[in-house]
């Protein structure tokens, strides 16, 4: 013969109100958990790279050039102005450095220093750096310049992320 058990109200009630409470939580658990996780579902807009102008605007003098990019960090979005220092050398190698300081975050200008000519200066601390962004011994900073990553299109140049400047210290 077939088990034919009853259920009591009591047992009848706790597994609807389980299953009523149940569902609500899911209910509010659902959307936050969406929230968390949807910056990872959705695509990454624009490019990685800006353009800052002709390749032909540049030359061995370091220009200073601003450029916005467009930030988004999970449902901010913002408009970031940046600089960087863009040389041109014989070869037609192009470098373009951060003009933040690597001691303490201030920002470098080329040939602002009577003393030092032709060297990136950094007028907070009296940091120094060579025209390549090495940092110069015996001065504050311990590390040289950041220099962007860059790329060359139909003739205009293009700045990209950061990345390490791989130049040691060079003395002075």
């Amino acid at each position: 013969m077939g088990d034919n058990r009853e259920i009591s109200r009591r047992t009848f009630l706790n597994y609807a109100l389980m299953g009523t409470g149940g569902f609500l939580a899911a209910g509010m658990i659902t959307p936050m958990i969406r929230f968390a996780v949807d910056p990872l579902l959705k695509g990454h807009a624009g490019g990685d790279t800006v353009a800052v102008g002709s390749v032909d605007d540049f030359g061995p003098e370091p220009k200073l050039v601003e450029f916005k990019v467009h930030t988004k960090d999970g449902w901010y979005e913002s408009e970031s102005t940046l600089s960087a220092w863009v040389t041109k050398n014989e070869k037609g190698e192009i470098l373009a450095l951060s003009p933040i300081c690597k001691h303490l975050g201030c920002t470098v200008n080329w040939n602002t220093d009577p003393n030092h000519p032709n060297e990136y200066f950094c007028p907070c601390h009296l940091g120094r750096y060579d025209i390549e962004g090495a940092h110069i011994l015996g001065t504050p900073p311990t590390a040289s310049l950041d220099e962007y990553e860059t790329e060359v299109k139909d003739g205009k140049l293009y700045l990209g992320k950061l990345k390490p400047n791989p130049r040691p210290g060079v003395s002075g």
